[in-house]
């Protein structure tokens, strides 16, 4: 007697892993999604030819006290038109456009490093904005 077992496959789809990848893909696109921030602030950074740093003729720091300084040296608010304009052209007898660098306190207003900003576009000279 001659009996014939039947096989019977059984079709499965192993999904299990799947959500696996889709957490995964879900977690990337959140993460890529918040690194492109359009509210950024737009600065006029140094232009190199060379792969040097740009040197820092004219250093201004606004510490939390909204104070400015020059270098090392304190300078009154009302006073920064006329001494970034004579530092400026202190500096034209060595470049052709001096950079003004603005070191500021993460304390301190923006309107005080915007104004220093636009006193040295005044004067001629290119600007740059470090906020620490």
């Amino acid at each position: 007697m001659k009996l014939n077992r039947r096989l019977k496959t059984h079709s499965e789809l192993h999904a299990g892993s799947l959500n696996d990848i889709l957490f995964i893909l879900l977690f990337f696109f959140l993460i890529v999604s918040t690194l492109a921030n359009p509210n950024i602030v737009k600065v006029n950074n140094p232009a190199g030819k060379k792969d040097t740093k740009a040197k820092q003729n004219i250093v201004i720091s606004i510490d939390k006290n909204q104070q400015l300084f020059l270098g090392q040296k304190l300078i009154d608010i009302s006073m920064i038109d006329t001494i970034l304009r004579a530092e400026v052209m202190k500096q034209r007898a060595f470049t052709d456009t001096p950079s003004v660098v603005v070191n500021a306190d993460t304390s301190s207003y923006y309107g005080e490093v915007f104004r220093v900003m636009q006193s040295a576009k005044r004067a001629g000279a290119k600007v740059v904005a470090i906020v620490k």
